[in-house]
């Protein structure tokens, strides 16, 4: 039980994440994304492709848990519960690497971060019993 748990947080996490992709990569300098990450439209145009680059990170990393929970799915346990590991805790590492650099993102950080921390927990759990 506390597996299926960690598949949906996971699969929460990695739509998160492809909204993120969304956001960074396909509509970065429209309104909705400049209130989202408080961006002027000078300043969304200047970091348009770096954002663009980044919002991919986000996707490779959602293509990876949602991989693995198909492949868990699927019977294959071991893979598939390895690729949602690696994929959260690699969105979790992301988010501390934002906490850390900026106060002033701690509340994203926690966002982006949250529900990867609780697959991973989750996760681990489920492994240790």
């Amino acid at each position: 039980m506390l597996v299926v748990i960690a598949l949906v947080l996971a699969a929460l996490a990695a739509a998160l994440h492809v909204y993120i992709w969304w956001l960074e990569s396909m509509a970065w300098t429209t309104p909705a994304a400049r209130k989202v990450f408080g961006t002027t439209p000078e300043e969304a145009e200047a970091t348009k492709f770096l954002a663009f680059n980044q919002g991919y990170y986000n996707l490779f990393l959602a293509i990876t848990t949602i991989a693995g929970i198909v492949g868990f799915a699927a019977g294959s346990h071991v893979v598939g519960l390895t690729l949602v590991i690696v994929g959260t805790a690699s969105m979790l590492a992301a988010a501390l690497v934002l906490a850390s650099a900026s106060a002033a993102h701690r509340s994203a950080a926690l966002r982006q971060g949250l529900f990867p921390a609780l697959a991973v927990i989750a996760s681990a759990i489920h492994l240790l019993t």
